[in-house]
């Protein structure tokens, strides 16, 4: 039998998850607040909070020297090119193993996130090979690529488990009534595990947008996306501190809006199927 939960524990357990809550969301807090100082503020010891002079000179600077609308638009095409086609893919392969499981699908999905523990300067250099040899280098559809295939374990790993809480009768009962596979897959199997789809699709969304390791590795200016624009404000000597938050800023607010817009149907969709 379950444990009632007390005022005095919830009450812990609510002052907990805020204590938490703040304390992953104060380095973003700390690069807003530092996009609004000069540079001398920024750099100040000891830091300076709230109470300084607060002023839009880094965003109009940044908006001078950089085409930030460019950079923003090779991170939509990329970060969305990259969810559509592994969802392309991993729908099926979802369904396959879901509906279809052999006695290699548990090895080969092991397999597949076991991918996902290898650095990725393990394979830079054949990539790197790859991309001059097929003209890929700074191009989009190069770097859409390489990031769908990055996250392809997780959208397999995420849809697999949406589906298996499907009942498989409700499919079979779709073939007897005539259905083919790809209706079977379009129209009964994904409008059920729309909650679980959305969830992946939005976690996708944000992993390829922020990655940022292939995409300064294989751009150098006509597709690079927002991670890249952030790294041309970097300075080994550290003086730009308060351009580099406002750069920063500009580049993760679309997806922290995206977030916290969509944060009711990705935490639906994480657990779809939870609670039976």
């Amino acid at each position: 039998m379950a444990r009632a939960v007390t005022p005095r524990r919830k009450a812990v357990n609510t002052a907990l998850a805020w204590a938490v809550g703040l304390l992953i969301f104060f380095p973003i807090l700390w690069t807003i607040l530092t996009s609004f100082k000069t540079e001398a503020t920024a750099i100040a010891d000891p830091p300076v909070w709230l109470f300084f002079d607060w002023t839009l000179e880094n965003y109009a600077v940044v908006q001078e020297r950089s085409d930030y609308s460019r950079f923003l638009w090779n991170s939509i095409i990329i970060a969305g090119g990259s969810t559509l086609l592994g969802l392309i893919i991993a729908i099926p392969a979802a369904w396959s193993m879901a509906f279809v499981p052999s006695r290699f699908t548990k090895d080969i999905l092991l397999w597949m996130l076991s991918t996902k523990m290898l650095p990725a300067v393990g394979v830079l250099y054949p990539i790197y090979l790859i991309f001059i040899q097929f003209g890929l280098l700074d191009t989009r559809i190069g770097l859409t690529v390489v990031i769908m295939f990055i996250n392809l374990p997780i959208i397999v790993w995420m849809l697999y488990t949406y589906f298996k809480e499907i009942p498989g009768e409700i499919l079979e009962a779709a073939r007897m009534d005539g259905a083919t596979l790809r209706e079977e897959i379009l129209y009964v199997l994904t409008p059920m595990a729309i909650p679980g789809i959305a969830s992946t699709v939005l976690l996708n969304v944000i992993l390829a947008w922020n990655e940022a390791f292939w995409t300064l590795n294989l751009t150098a200016a006509k597709a690079a996306p927002l991670t890249a624009f952030i790294a041309s404000y970097s300075s080994p000597e550290g003086l730009f501190y308060a351009k580099l938050s406002a750069a920063s800023t500009m580049a993760i607010a679309p997806i922290l809006i995206l977030g916290w817009f969509s944060q009711k149907q990705l935490v639906r969709g994480l657990t779809f199927g939870a609670v039976k």
